[in-house]
């Protein structure tokens, strides 16, 4: 809780019938990214929709937004909902859902803010970027940071460098990088991952 702009990741299991009443929310970027099943959402603005598994929601709270998320599905729905803090206060709110076939080979950019990467993905008002996807056993990758990182291992097991460090990551993992600019990652195990790119974080 609290890397650079990065505020809040949390692990939620929402239980078949579950959900969130109407609550409001201020001058905070929200993404909710459905790993298994689905969520509504409904809110101030008049938006209602489905966010099912492999797809990403993304809400600017900015002045201001009041909205509910409940599982209309058979079974529990699993999803992170990270919290990232905006680079400008009082923008306009908004809300927006897309596919991201998150099960496909490598990482796949889903939310940002950084520069280039306009038009890529979904916008951010941060200093931040999204990825998520699979590796295949024994399938690895390099990946190139803004200077810190957050990586989470949702399923699987894989290993992960950076700089001389090696570390071996299982599903629940969570690692944090700090003045890193590249990191390697090798699935030991079909391994699902989100990786969250951030600026430099102050030691």
């Amino acid at each position: 809780m609290g890397l650079g702009p990065l505020r809040v990741i949390n692990d939620d299991i929402v239980g078949e019938g579950g959900g969130f009443d109407m609550h409001p929310h201020r001058d905070m970027e929200i993404v909710t990214y459905v790993r298994e099943g689905a969520i509504t959402h409904e809110d101030s603005l008049g938006n209602r929709g489905v966010t099912r598994a492999g797809d990403v929601q993304v809400m600017e709270a900015g002045t201001g937004i009041t909205h509910a998320e409940w599982n209309e599905e058979k079974g529990p729905t699993r999803l992170y909902q990270i919290w990232i803090e905006p680079r400008h206060r009082g923008r306009k709110p908004a809300w927006e859902a897309r596919e991201f076939p998150k099960r496909g080979n490598g990482l796949k950019l889903a939310r940002s803010g950084l520069a280039g990467d306009e038009g890529k993905a979904l916008f951010i008002d941060s200093d931040a970027a999204l990825w998520g996807g699979t590796l295949a056993k024994g399938q690895g990758l390099e990946q190139k940071l803004d200077g810190a990182g957050y990586l989470l291992v949702s399923k699987g097991k894989a290993v992960v460098q950076a700089g001389t460090g090696e570390e071996t990551l299982s599903a629940g993992d969570g690692a944090i990088f700090r003045g890193e600019r590249l990191i390697s990652v090798k699935a030991e195990e079909t391994a699902e991952l989100v990786l969250i790119d951030l600026p430099t974080v102050r030691i």
